[in-house]
């Protein structure tokens, strides 16, 4: 039982197994955005295949905007929690790649090591801004790939899923990067800010690897349903800041409401009770474990 407690119940090696069966399945699948340990338990008990730690949402966790200002120790840290949570596969969002192309392949053997499944890397400088605004700088795409060369040469079992934000460009460039980027050794590709069904279409025509598409909201691409990806043909989707949202927004009436009126008598419908909080953090699963072990006994010391 420790082993399930304590530490993901999959071998790491394992969960980017499970992830690459999942891009080769030919189904649609949906890539649920987590960004701390109880939202990982939470998106597992909802009957999520694998997750997704979305930069965005780790650093508005942290009250902070998406400019690349949270570190790889930061995002690694909670990368390792959301796995000992979920034990399921787990796309990490990693910016730039926190520098250059050896900078990238410690990067990669230090999110191997913690058991993700595949880390995404993009095309633009720092600082970097979120994929939906606009006067984002672009990397050279030849720079882009050889950190995308670097990250394979370092990787054994980690997958590696490379972005572009050329599509501010023109989709002909984001369509020529995505190419390259798969040539150069991306598991899988990731074009950002698709504006509409037809260029959703034309990059699945167009592209030749498997494709991650972002379902964020409030941003550039129309609000598409699961079903409508998966005829076009996208591989996965994924909800990057959605749980996010409707967190802080419950949190923020809660807030103001408990301020305004002193107590929170009228929020109880809206919260998790005690015995669902504690089914989740397996509250009792702990309590088991700790009653078993057995209690140490001082020695008697013979002092004659």
């Amino acid at each position: 039982m420790a082993d399930t407690l304590f530490s993901s119940s999959v071998c790491d090696k394992q969960l980017a197994k499970i992830l690459h069966q999942i891009l080769k399945q030919g189904n649609t699948t949906a890539v649920v955005g987590v960004y701390d340990g109880i939202s990982a338990a939470l998106a597992k008990e909802a009957g999520f295949q694998a997750l997704y730690l979305s930069g965005a949402a780790l650093s508005a966790s942290m009250a902070l905007p998406d400019l690349g200002l949270i570190t790889m120790e930061e995002v690694l840290r909670a990368a390792r929690i959301i796995i000992r949570a979920s034990s399921l596969p787990l796309i990490v969002d990693c910016d730039t790649g926190y520098g250059e192309a050896l900078n990238v392949m410690r990067l990669v053997r230090e999110f191997e090591d913690a058991g993700v499944a595949a880390i995404q890397i993009e095309d633009q400088i720092l600082p970097k801004k979120c994929g939906h605004l606009n006067d984002k700088r672009l990397l050279a795409a030849e720079d882009m790939c050889l950190k995308i060369a670097a990250a394979k040469r370092a990787a054994n079992n980690i997958m590696i899923c490379a972005r572009t934000d050329a599509g501010q460009v023109s989709l002909d460039e984001a369509i020529e990067r995505a190419n390259r980027y798969a040539a150069a050794g991306a598991d899988f590709i990731f074009v950002e800010a698709l504006r509409s069904r037809s260029d959703m279409v034309r990059v699945r025509k167009e592209v030749r690897a498997p494709l991650l598409a972002n379902m964020t909201e409030f941003g550039q691409t129309p609000q598409t349903d699961l079903i409508e990806w998966g005829k076009i043909g996208y591989e996965l989707v994924i909800y990057p800041v959605s749980a996010l949202r409707i967190a802080a927004k419950s949190m923020q009436g809660f807030y103001q409401s408990l301020n305004a009126s002193g107590h929170a008598r009228g929020s109880l419908e809206g919260m998790m009770n005690r015995e669902e909080l504690y089914k989740i953090i397996r509250y009792f699963e702990f309590e088991e474990m700790d009653q078993s072990i057995v209690q140490s006994r001082i020695p008697i010391v013979n002092t004659e």
